[in-house]
């Protein structure tokens, strides 16, 4: 599934210095004590570990052991050495690591906790990390051209960098990054709910890749050992294919395995683990009915058949399926409908704490204070003319107007955004994810991603001017200074973001001439969307 660029493309800049930085870094840690060590380190840093500095690493500067302990509060580690009687013996050093590359175009602040400490208990400590990673990357591949933004997080941290800016000291060299995008996750939490279809997507819902980093299992190794492989977008098996598995495509994964990866036997020494992973993930997926999921998920974004919709959802609560999956799919339909209409909230919710426990009141409650899972208030729906003439435009299905009259479309911000930006293309032809024509290939053709195409509009238009009622919907906060623009395009994400988006991103770059960096507060997907939410005694 190969692309051409239509543009010529600028050069990404070089990250190994931003590598070589933070790996010297903690040899300058380990070089304050000399002499035979061992590291103590947090089980959360291993992972960045192995990307900065290896074994061979470790022992060139006398580290003897390694040992990985247990997250906890600083303040309990002195206790427990206080109490041994050798708190006087112990130098404590931090190794605060800003910004780790992960791939060619890929840096991660490595903050899972952003999410849930900034949008939820609103906690701003990591702003100040985020105008100071930013600061980090203006200095070594600035100055920016033009800096753009949405969300009350990214003004934040665009008024933290530019005072840092302003007092830092300016030094002068060749841009290699222009334009810069600052994007807040809760701008878009439809995106990271939808199941992912790329490659690398699958791979990361299913196995969990950490640090671009994954481990696969007996299951897929075909014997009793796991190996950890890295992942990388310039691997000829392709991280940003869309797997074939939807209701639209008459293609299956299975084609996909052997058609798609197989052809490449000769080209990569791991395909033999990718196929196994992708024969892997095709028998969890069958189980678990992928069509009849994706097909639910997609008339959710299209917004019609919600009554069906919801029959599946209290199937899937009652058969107690997936917790995790029950609560996307729950906040799926609000975030689509602009929230639940009183009665179907109030039988969902009862529904699911019976069925998986009246502990998840207080993720209920989560979830509603970050507007994902919410009932409609009164007022939020169109006339009955609006909602007829819109159902009979918009659907796609040729008689299908199960909602269309029982009960009034809802005035959600999602679906004014949808139809104002095309966020659902036109299903009237079959989508060939071989030859994708839009950014919507990350979701086999039926879903752009929101975040993806603001970013689109703003380059396009060079700046908001056009998006006023587009800004409107999202409530504000955008901001653009003016100045000269490149073609180097760093996306920053506060909250995390999906590798959809990042494989969407990769897209429009090579159709529109554009490289994007992706700098995110941690790689996001549904399941770690839902467990940052979750009630922490559940």
């Amino acid at each position: 599934m190969a692309h051409s660029a239509r543009r010529d493309s600028p050069e990404f800049p070089d990250f190994s210095l931003l590598k070589r930085l933070v790996r010297d870094q903690l040899i300058y840690l380990l070089e304050q004590l000399p002499g035979k060590k061992d590291l103590f380190i947090e089980a959360d840093l291993m992972s960045p570990l192995d990307r900065i500095a290896n074994v061979s690493t470790l022992k060139q500067h006398e580290v003897d052991k390694l040992y990985k302990v247990e997250y906890k509060p600083f303040y309990a580690c002195e206790a427990v050495l206080e109490e041994q009687g050798i708190f006087g013996d112990v130098t404590s050093d931090e190794w605060a690591f800003y910004l780790l590359p992960l791939d060619d175009d890929i840096i991660s602040l490595e903050l899972p906790e952003f999410l849930r400490d900034n949008f939820l208990a609103g906690d701003q400590r990591w702003v100040r990390t985020a105008g100071s990673a930013l600061h980090l990357l203006h200095s070594l591949y600035g100055p920016f051209s033009k800096l753009y933004g949405i969300g009350r997080c990214s003004k934040m941290t665009y008024e933290c960098w530019r005072k840092l800016v302003e007092e830092g000291e300016q030094k002068a060299h060749q841009a290699e990054i222009g334009n810069v995008f600052l994007i807040d996750r809760d701008v878009d939490f439809v995106t990271p709910l939808c199941s992912q279809v790329v490659y690398e997507g699958l791979v990361d819902d299913i196995f969990r890749i950490k640090c671009g980093c994954v481990e696969f299992g007996p299951d897929v190794t075909s014997s009793d050992k796991s190996v950890k492989v890295m992942l990388n977008s310039q691997d000829k098996v392709g991280a940003d294919r869309s797997v074939p598995g939807t209701s639209r495509q008459k293609h299956q994964m299975k084609a996909f395995v052997s058609e798609e990866l197989k052809g490449l036997k000769q080209e990569h020494r791991l395909l033999s683990l990718h196929i196994g992973a992708s024969e892997s993930m095709m028998k969890k997926k069958t189980k678990q009915d992928f069509q009849e999921l994706l097909k639910t998920e997609h008339s959710l974004l299209e917004g019609f058949e919600i009554r069906e919709c919801i029959s599946y959802i209290e199937e899937h609560i009652n058969r107690q399926v997936s917790m995790i999956e029950s609560l996307r799919l729950l906040c799926l339909l609000s975030a689509t409908e602009n929230g639940l209409l009183p009665k179907d909230f109030r039988s969902l919710k009862a529904q699911y704490l019976q069925s998986y426990g009246v502990d998840h009141l207080l993720t209920f409650s989560n979830l509603k204070q970050l507007g994902l899972l919410v009932e409609q208030q009164p007022g939020e729906t169109l006339t009955v003319m609006e909602s007829r003439v819109g159902k009979l435009v918009n659907d796609k299905t040729a008689g299908k107007l199960t909602d269309a009259f029982s009960s009034l479309a809802k005035k959600g911000n999602f679906r004014a955004l949808s139809r104002r930006l095309n966020l659902v293309p036109k299903s009237d032809e079959e989508y060939d994810l071989r030859v994708p024509r839009d950014m919507a290939y990350v979701f086999s053709g039926a879903y752009v991603p929101l975040s993806c195409k603001l970013i689109e509009q703003v380059l396009e238009k060079d700046g908001w001017t056009g998006l006023e009622e587009v800004t409107r919907l999202l409530n504000g906060h955008e901001f653009a200074p003016k100045n000269n623009a490149q073609r180097v395009v760093l996306v920053m994400f506060l909250g995390g973001c999906t590798f959809s988006e990042i494989s969407a991103l990769r897209f429009l770059g090579r159709e529109k001439g554009y490289k994007f960096i992706v700098v995110t507060t941690s790689i996001i997907n549904s399941s770690r969307l839902i467990e940052a939410l979750l009630d922490d005694h559940v």
